[in-house]
């Protein structure tokens, strides 16, 4: 099977599994299961994903022998130009070429990443909220060299996690970015070990999913959408969004401070 899913209490990890066979590059049979697999998350009670290449590799992109095929126009223009294409008004999108890299979760999902994520998967890393590379682990627009340019979000989100002198240097060379430097530039938000990055990004996964949910997704949601808008604007929604998850959790958090938990600095109970 391409995709698992292994659960942990309020943890899920979805696994991409076609290491032996390309190096965990994309093929439409498994952009589809992993985009199913991540609906059955969002409609699940987990409150945080880790999704993790297995063998070594997180994703080496879009699958070169399925890419082949679409010399062949005429598929070219069914399965790609038409069956992918964003529809008109407000109708769901099509997944991305690599999978869910159109999905807008309402839960957080951490990239654990290994070895490469490089053209696509390197856009599949960016679509996750934080990255944890081992420091063997690196990224890249590898796709420049062979004429594809990044459809899966490449273009829109580097420049918001780097800036745009950056991103535009990145995308433009195609060259090798490592851990170190992904982590300097804040193209990664933690470097591990190799061979850890899973195990690191499940624990930081339980340490969010251990927390009162409503303000951890009022904060996330600010974070996301405020992009763009002015601070007024961004205000307005960030009380918005608080409002709403102190009528949830507040109180309760209130009464369990007052109790005594957290006194002191310990917060290894709550």
């Amino acid at each position: 099977m391409a995709v698992e899913i292994e659960k942990n209490g309020d943890v899920w990890t979805i696994i991409h599994d076609r290491f032996d066979e390309a190096r965990n590059a994309m093929s439409p049979e498994a952009a589809d299961a992993i985009v199913a697999a991540f609906e059955a998350f969002e409609a699940s009670d987990a409150k945080v994903a880790v999704f993790w290449g297995k063998g070594g590799a997180f994703c080496a992109g879009w699958d070169l022998k399925y890419a082949t095929t679409l010399t062949d126009r005429e598929k070219l223009q069914k399965e790609i130009v038409e069956d992918l294409a964003f529809p008109v008004g407000a109708a769901p999108a099509p997944r991305g070429p690599l999978g869910p890299s159109r999905m807008e979760l309402s839960k957080p999902v951490i990239a654990a990443v290994e070895g490469p994520a490089v053209a696509g998967g390197m856009e599949l890393a960016m679509w996750a909220d934080v990255r944890v590379m081992a420091e063997t682990a690196y990224l890249g627009v590898f796709c420049r060299r062979w004429g594809i340019p990044l459809m899966d979000g490449g273009a829109v989100r580097l420049p918001r996690l780097v800036g745009q002198g950056k991103a535009l240097e990145i995308a433009m060379t195609g060259r090798k970015v490592p851990a170190e430097e992904c982590y300097r530039i804040g193209l990664c938000e933690k470097v591990v070990p190799e061979g850890e990055a899973r195990a690191a990004a499940e624990a930081m996964a339980h340490e969010i999913a251990r927390f009162p949910q409503a303000a951890v997704l009022a904060d996330r949601r600010t974070i996301i959408e405020s992009r763009g808008m002015s601070v007024r604007d961004g205000l307005r929604l960030e009380w918005a969004n608080g409002i709403d998850a102190c009528r949830k959790d507040a109180p309760e958090g209130a009464s369990r401070f007052a109790g005594g938990k957290g006194r002191s600095g310990d917060f290894s109970d709550i």
